[in-house]
């Protein structure tokens, strides 16, 4: 017997000491953080993380890529071959105005996310915590939006709000695209916060008194915005092309703003006698929306836990 509490307690009486790593659980992740590191082994991510660091980096310091005067144009050397990507049919320099094309195209990109985001998250706010006659008649006017044809009412709202002569288009495109993009991040919100409202925790928040608003925007909204703000993201790349279909189609932005729709444009004339002035501004506007549908999916495969 006194070997064995010999043997329990060692060779003093005190008790023996554990190893280091023994006393060292692991802590448990959350679901942002199992997402993280699910991430950081993605080489898509990492890809798309970078293209995109670069472009916004590029529309908001444009001075940093080029010292040119986008809105300088000569046309003595129309179609010529001297800076970077060349000059087009006024004579501007081509890599300039690729540059500052980031600019607005990011720019009506995030504006109408965000409005697209407000509208979204208020309507699948409202559809999965209410339910009954507000899920039904609020979810039947989301089928109605989804039924008209997003092209057709772009170019029929987007000509409508651009009357103005004097405007260049940013604030017209930038509502026609938040007030018809919602839908589907609408109905995503609705499928998370019904999921999210029968959770245990609301239960007890709601058995201590906790009213619908501190329900919703403390505990439900908290727990239900990550496939959100995923679909928001893919829905930035998708807005950016957009832009530059509606600029492409001459009822986007127009008269002095300077965008990669209204580039392709202004070069489709031209594509046979200088390609340059088109394929340019196409490639930089094709690798934005892959980024950010890139960056969108793999931050939706990290956060999605059945494809863990």
């Amino acid at each position: 017997m006194s070997e064995s509490l010999t043997a329990a307690t060692g060779p003093s009486g005190a008790p023996p000491m554990e190893p280091k790593h023994a006393n060292k659980r692991d802590k448990p992740r959350s679901l942002a953080g199992d997402a993280w590191v699910d991430l950081r082994r993605n080489k898509i991510f990492w890809v798309a993380a970078v293209l995109v660091v670069v472009i916004v980096t590029m529309a908001l310091f444009p001075t940093l890529f080029t010292s040119a005067d986008p809105r300088y144009c000569v046309l003595s050397r129309q179609h010529g071959s001297g800076g970077v990507f060349g000059y087009d049919f006024q004579g501007c320099d081509v890599y300039a105005r690729t540059i500052y094309g980031a600019r607005a195209s990011i720019e009506v990109g995030v504006l109408a996310t965000l409005l697209s985001g407000v509208i979204g998250l208020l309507f699948g706010l409202a559809t999965g915590y209410f339910g009954g006659w507000v899920d039904a008649v609020l979810s039947r006017f989301i089928d109605i939006i989804l039924g008209i044809p997003f092209l057709l009412a772009a170019i029929v709202l987007a000509k409508r709000f651009s009357a103005d002569p004097t405007s260049n288009g940013v604030v017209a495109v930038t509502v026609t695209l938040g007030i018809l993009g919602w839908t589907t991040a609408a109905r995503i919100m609705r499928s998370a916060v019904i999921s999210a409202k029968n959770q245990d925790y609301v239960a007890a928040a709601r058995m201590l008194g906790a009213g619908p608003g501190r329900l919703m925007w403390r505990h439900i909204v908290p727990n239900s915005i990550a496939s959100f703000i995923v679909v928001l993201t893919i829905l930035l790349g998708a807005n950016i092309a957009s832009e530059a279909t509606l600029s492409f189609l001459g009822i986007g932005l127009k008269g002095d703003a300077i965008s990669w729709g209204l580039a392709i444009s202004e070069a489709g004339s031209y594509v046979r006698v200088a390609p340059g002035p088109l394929i340019w501004p196409s490639i930089f506007l094709a690798l934005t929306v892959l980024a950010f549908i890139m960056l969108g999916d793999a931050v939706r495969d990290a956060f999605d836990p059945k494809l863990r």
